[in-house]
């Protein structure tokens, strides 16, 4: 899923920023986040980022899928990515 024609991404030390030069609103992702975001950039489905993340943190298995899901809905609805 590609970003908007709009909104530019600058990776940080600690994750990500995108911003959209539309409104100027802009987000501050964190690693997981920003590891999200760069899945889907590769092509990667929400499904795919979501297993990605249980294999790297176990512990939270139990609400990746959810937590991704809710995290992509909300860069869909903000017009960040285009599905």
């Amino acid at each position: 899923m590609p970003l908007s024609p709009d909104v530019t991404m600058t990776e940080t030390e600690h994750g990500m920023v995108l911003l959209d030069q539309r409104t100027g609103r802009y987000w501050t992702l964190n690693p997981t986040g920003a590891a999200v975001v760069r899945l889907m950039l590769d092509g990667a489905t929400a499904e795919d980022a979501a297993t990605a993340l249980r294999e790297r943190h176990p512990g939270s298995a139990d609400r990746v899928a959810a937590d991704v899901d809710a995290f992509v809905r909300s860069l869909r609805e903000a017009r960040v990515m285009t599905s």
